[in-house]
This record gives C-alpha cells, structure tokens and sequence, in this order.
C-alpha cells in the first residue's frame, strides 16, 4: 500500500499540471479535437499544448510543430494518433523528458498481427525512457475534482467519491450523465485499455490511497496479474470497498472482451473465488455495480437485516417486501412499544402489520417526521426502507384551495418540499440505522431531486434498493471475515 497517493505513477496522469496534446486539429470531427475540448470544457487549470505539424493555433491555444519546441517538460503527453505514428511519438515525448502518458491509439493487440508488435514497441520505448502509460487503445481519466477529463463526452455533474478503474473506455464517459441523474460522480475513473504498461491493480492501489474515493468500482474483461490483483484488493477492503463486474464469464463475453482490448477471459468460477477471496462485492450489471457502489460509498453499514418499510400505498410496499425478502432481509412484527406509539398518529383505516401502510394520514408532514421516527427507533429494526411519494402538482393543488395566490404558489410549493426534505436528513442525521428509499416518481421529480441532492439515497424501485443493501451486509461479513483470517487465499493463477 502506499504512504502517500503522490508515490502512485498514476498521479502525475491523474493530476497533471501541463498537458502535452498530439491529435488535437481545428477539424471539429476529428477524435483528438474532441478529446481536447472535453479538457477544456471542465476548466483544467494547467497549461495545455497542442503539438501539431501544420497548425499554428489549436482550439484558440498556441500550437507547436514538434515536442521539442515545447517550453517546458509537460507532466503527461495525451496520444490521439494514427497507429503508425505512435512510436515514434513516444519516443520524442521520452527525449524531451516526459514521463507519464495517455496513449488513446486503438490499433495494437486488440486487432492481432503487426498491432501485436506495434504494441511490443511502445513498451520497449517506455523502458527506455521511464515512461509509465495508460492505454493504448483507451480513453484516458476523468478526475473532476483536478477539472481533467480527457474522455470523449463533456464531464456532467458534480465530483464525487466513486473510483472506477475500468477496461472498456467509453464506459466511463458514458457513465457521466448516468451517475449525475442520481447526485453521485467519479473521484476519479480511469479507463486502462490493453494495459501494456499499467493495469487495473495500478488503478486499485491509486483508488485505495485517493483521499476522494470512499468506494472502487471495476469493469474487467481479465486479469493478467492475478496474485498482486488479490493481495491488493484484500489490502484495500478493509477500509474501502470494492465493487466489480466481469464480463468475460459467459462465450459470447470471452469473444467480445478479446475483440475489445485483446484480453483472454477466464471461466466465471475462477473469478466468482477470485473476487471472494479478495473481499470484493460482484455485480451481475452496470445498473448493480453503481447502485452497489451508492450504497457502500455513501451509507453506514447495517447493524443486521431486519427490514421495516413504510409506505402509503399497499402495492408499493408488498412489492418492497417481497423485494427484501428475495434478497435476505427480513422483516420482523413491529414492538409492543411502537405499535402504542403509532396508536395517536395512524388512521384507523392504516395496516400497523410490517409493511406499515398509512394509506392516509391527516397531516402528510407527519410522514416525514413523527412516523419514520418511531419506526426508525424500533429495537426490533436495522433498516428503514421508505416509499416516497410526493407530486409537486398535488401540492400546487393543495396551496389553490387554501387559497394562496396564483403567483406565490411556486414559491411556496418549493419551501414546503425543501421542509419535508430536510425533516428526512434530520431524521438520516440523527439516527445510527440504515435510511432508505425508494420511488417510482421520475428521478426529475422536484421532492425525490431534493432528496438526491442532499445525500438521501432514493433508488427507482424497490427491488434495487434491496439488493444495494444487501450489499452492504455482504461486505460486512467479507470484511469481517478477512479480518478475522478465516478466508483463504486464492490459489496461484
């Protein structure tokens, strides 16, 4: 493990503070211009040099016909070349002394024959300089917290506290818009292509010491290295965990992975115990892995499985329980305690059975406030898993029959969702058992956006909102286990 991050020869690509930038052209069509306004899009502060034969001017920056000229020795060089000229690039950004490299290039072992030895040679030429690169075939790193994304696709949303190392590029910049409908965003996510010269367990030991990252998440197509993959991996959980989905189990996944990075998967027992041993949590899909990581980055880990949910409506919630149940919850009969103090806030008419249906209740605030409280307090209760159901056009409905004036009805509409908002964080807050929710309302929903700004995870049903925490108990009894030295390790690979 490291001492510090800065020891990782990932960070000088991680965080560079001058970028030298080949393949960028004012052709707006072109791979490498793209690439270039994604880091400028995001604002990287550092300076940035297009390196071109014929351009003087690059995307309004200073171009410079060879990497000689350059007026300093950049932190990280950025490839986006034809095949055959990445070589000899390399070799000039060795000469001028740079060090760290993204080579974005396809064209090397992922297409067989002469990519094989074309891919030969830039490691040779990394061994003769000191170079340390991502790729080739790859798309770069995205760490918004530094303002550098040298993906294909403009960065959206805020930072975040998912590390991602994966071996398919464009995942990661595909991942921006999905990952920011739900308030999360990368710490950093690198994509590592063939890995020629750095790996995913590089990634993971960056991830492992990154004071941003709270969780990794892996895509993996193989892996070459398995022992350091294991003995790193078991390293990092016990303080962070680790999330990963393999692809290459099935046939049809083996051939898609080799035509992808050249990768040779292995059979899907192999790695099921690879990941077991290393304390890792597998996801079945993109969808899990994330929601998995959600939950793992950004909750408390569950004291024991016993599930209460609340909801208004009966259908909602007998889909929750049935839900939890698939996924190893349980859900346990309510306290005589607090089923007496449920009595002077529930309608006759409501189910005081676990699910807790209200179906309705005179002051809706309630919902949010005095209820999930009592239920929260349960000593019978680890969890709460709350529907959530609030209509900004029910409200508006509402605040026109109390006679509010047309005009001031957003304003308030919006103060009264940001109430039962921050009632739910207040609740989150004071409360050492695991808050849940789940809605079938759009993610663009005002209330369930409120609630994903401010850290409350709401998933879109209810289904994954049981898996996410099961999750959370898996890694629970991984970790424990690796701490207690029951597991065993894995054998050579």
């Amino acid at each position: 493990m490291l001492k510090s991050i800065k020891e990782s020869p990932l960070y000088p690509i991680a965080n560079p503070k001058s970028i030298a930038f080949f393949g960028a052209s004012n052709r707006i069509t072109s791979m490498g211009t793209n690439l270039l306004a994604s880091v400028q899009a995001l604002g990287f502060e550092g300076a940035i040099y297009p390196v071109h034969p014929n351009e003087k001017q690059v995307r309004n920056l200073k171009a410079y016909r060879r990497v000689r000229d350059l007026p300093e020795v950049a932190d990280l060089a950025v490839l986006v070349l034809p095949t055959r000229l990445v070589p000899q690039t390399l070799e000039e950004c060795g000469k001028k002394g740079i060090k760290r490299a993204i080579i974005v290039s396809g064209g090397f072992k992922e297409v067989g024959g002469e990519g094989v030895d074309l891919e030969q040679q830039l490691k040779k030429i990394a061994d003769k300089y000191g170079i340390r690169f991502l790729g080739p075939n790859c798309i770069g790193v995205a760490n918004p917290h530094h303002k550098l994304n040298t993906t294909f696709l403009p960065h959206e949303g805020s930072p975040g506290y998912i590390g991602m190392a994966s071996q398919s590029g464009s995942l990661v910049t595909q991942m921006f818009n999905y990952l920011s409908r739900y308030s999360l965003g990368f710490s950093t996510a690198f994509s590592v292509g063939n890995e020629a010269n750095m790996d995913i367990v590089d990634c993971l030991e960056y991830l492992g010491a990154c004071p941003h990252t709270r969780v990794i998440a892996l895509y993996i197509e193989a892996i070459k290295r398995g022992r350091a993959f294991v003995d790193m991996a078991r390293a990092i959980v016990f303080h962070k965990p680790i999330v990963a989905l393999y692809v290459g189990g099935s046939d049809t996944g083996k051939r898609a992975s080799f035509s992808h990075t050249g990768a040779m998967a292995g059979p899907n027992l192999l790695y099921e115990g690879i990941f077991r041993q290393s304390g890792i949590i597998r996801a079945q899909s993109v969808t899990e892995l994330f929601d998995f990581c959600w939950a793992l980055g950004g909750l408390p880990l569950p004291s024991g499985r016993r599930v209460v949910i609340q909801t208004h409506s009966g259908g909602p919630g007998a889909t929750a329980a049935d839900a939890c149940g698939r996924a190893g919850l349980e859900l346990p009969p309510l306290s005589v305690e607090t089923l007496e103090k449920l009595d002077s806030l529930l309608p006759h008419t409501s189910s005081r059975n676990n699910p807790v249906d209200l179906t309705f209740i005179k002051d809706p605030l309630q919902y949010f406030t005095d209820i999930p409280k009592v239920l929260i307090e349960d000593s019978n209760v680890d969890i709460l898993l709350v529907y959530f159901l609030t209509v900004a056009r029910v409200i508006r409905r509402a605040l026109e029959q109390m006679g509010i004036p047309e005009d001031q009805i957003p304003e308030q509409s919006s103060k009264l969702m940001d109430q039962q908002c921050e009632s739910v964080v207040r609740l989150m807050n004071h409360s050492d058992k695991l808050f849940v929710g789940y809605t079938y309302r759009r993610l663009e929903d005002p209330f369930i956006r409120g609630l994903l700004q401010r850290g409350i995870p709401v998933f879109p049903e209810p289904t994954r909102a049981a898996r996410a925490r099961q999750a959370l108990l898996r890694y629970s009894d991984l970790r424990n286990k690796l701490l207690d030295g029951s597991a065993r390790r894995t054998e050579e690979i």
